[in-house]
């Protein structure tokens, strides 16, 4: 029996689906999806179409759904790497799905807000470390503060509660998706064995031995699945990250052998540079190994993979308080990018080593 009606914002992104599959796989959930465009392929959710900055549009679309009991917002305005992002924009969507959802369904119970370790500062620089939830802010602007905010003035006096996740690069089997570390360093590999070039670390030498950590997106979502169905969880953030820290230094090699290369050394170059006249390298790639016919910038996105191999100090999340409300899962990164590379081969994506 159905027991929790959820309506993800962003079902089709990358934690989104992760959300839409964890709840699948839990077999108790009601699931509607509420993005602008419908899936292009068998979802797992009920889709409702809107605007999320037309709040007309939004409740419009959430009054078709049944009783909501879980929100789980992961949607975002558009974006580049690592600069200063829409902060009134990303507010807007905010404010109009959880208004339109608490007008539409009495038995609200929860409100999951999808934030980032942007929230600390991670595309300004050096910041404290191991970052808490409760670490200063900023200097604004900073879109995840005012958010938080505008949700914690929206549940004040009321009977449900929300929570706030913040991951670290999460990583996926995300076929539709290019900013994915998986895919970025995947790609790279079998360019540079197709060229016959050591699998060089495109970053700094710094970066290549600080401390660093991703997440991968199946944990994230059980992980939020988890703060959003106990009142452990209620009314506050919470760090998810894999919860093993690494350097690339140590990691990189690993990579290699996974993926059929000759690990090289830090060499500082700047991948949406560097690949930008790969194309025709990736075209023979794919066509040697009889993968789906897609463009380089399809799989990879350059720039998100700059971002992440250049930040040359440490990152490192304390996961005390996600502990402390008795969620203790953990993965380890080199089998999680171990088990993405094989997805993304298995979806004739990616090539598997020579």
């Amino acid at each position: 029996m159905v027991r929790r009606s959820a309506l993800v914002v962003g079902p089709t992104g990358a934690i989104g689906s992760s959300l839409v599959a964890a709840m699948a796989r839990q077999g108790d959930w009601a699931i509607h999806g509420i993005s602008r465009s419908a899936p292009l392929r068998e979802s797992g959710f009920i889709h409702l179409a809107a605007d999320l900055l037309d709040g007309v549009s939004v409740r419009r679309a959430i009054s078709q759904a049944g009783p909501i009991t879980h929100v789980f917002y992961a949607a975002r305005a558009p974006h580049g790497e690592g600069g200063i992002e829409d902060v009134e924009s990303n507010v807007r969507m905010l404010v109009n799905v959880v208004e339109a959802a608490e007008a539409h369904s009495s038995e609200l119970a929860h409100v999951h807000l999808v934030e980032g370790t942007k929230w600390y500062g991670v595309h300004l620089g050096p910041h404290r470390t191991p970052t808490q939830e409760d670490d200063p802010r900023h200097m604004p602007p900073n879109f995840y503060y005012d958010q938080e905010d505008a949700l914690a003035a929206l549940q004040r006096g009321k009977r449900w509660t929300w929570s706030a996740c913040r991951p670290n690069v999460v990583c996926d089997f995300a076929p539709s998706r290019a900013r994915n570390l998986t895919t970025i360093i995947a790609a790279y590999a079998a360019i540079c064995r197709e060229l016959s070039v050591p699998f060089d670390f495109p970053g700094t030498v710094l970066g290549y031995d600080t401390l660093t950590e991703v997440t991968d997106g199946n944990h994230l979502a059980e992980a939020i699945l988890w703060l959003s169905t106990r009142v452990e969880g209620a009314n506050c953030a919470f760090n998810i990250t894999n919860g093993d820290a690494f350097r690339w230094r140590y990691m990189w090699p690993r990579l290699a052998d996974m993926l059929g290369v000759k690990c090289g050394e830090p060499r500082d170059i700047r991948l949406a540079s560097w690949m930008q006249d790969k194309g025709p390298v990736w075209d023979r790639i794919v066509a040697r190994h009889g993968l789906q016919r897609r463009p380089l910038e399809s799989v990879a996105l350059w720039a998100f993979g700059d971002f992440v191999f250049r930040q040359d100090w440490d990152l490192l999340s304390s996961l005390t308080r996600l502990r402390q409300t008795g969620f203790a899962g953990s993965v380890d990164s080199a089998q999680m990018f171990q088990k993405q590379f094989e997805a993304y081969r298995k979806a004739g994506i990616l090539p598997g080593c020579e």
